[in-house]
């Protein structure tokens, strides 16, 4: 962190709100963890991972995820239509991120456990 005189420029604090705004939510992490987990899955394999989400909420979250360039949307010519997601190179390149946050999550949790 910077010392409390130096101010944090604008555009670092622009960055951690996207990046904050991009994985909130309740269903972010489980949707991602599911497509890293199984690569590729369909809408309704997805819903069944993530236990008790909407067909509506799980909509807006995929939506989300693919205007952030985190997955892939392909629509399959089968019959009936299938919808498949997996997750982009540049969603790979944010675990390093994820994972600190747990870590971080789970350090921070066994802290106010033990207090």
């Amino acid at each position: 962190m910077t010392n409390q005189k130096e101010k944090i420029p604008k555009e670092t604090i622009l960055a951690l709100h996207d990046a904050l705004a991009l994985l909130s939510g309740k269903w972010k992490f489980c949707i991602l963890n599911n497509l890293l987990q199984n690569k590729t899955m369909r809408f309704k394999d997805l819903q069944e991972k993530a236990k008790g989400i909407s067909p509506k909420v799980l909509t807006k979250e995929l939506q989300e995820l693919e205007d952030n360039l985190f997955i892939i949307r392909t629509v399959n010519q089968t019959k009936p239509i299938t919808v498949s997601y997996c997750l982009t190179e540049h969603a790979l390149e944010s675990l390093p991120v994820l994972e600190s946050l747990i870590q971080f999550g789970l350090t921070h949790r066994n802290k106010i456990k033990s207090k």
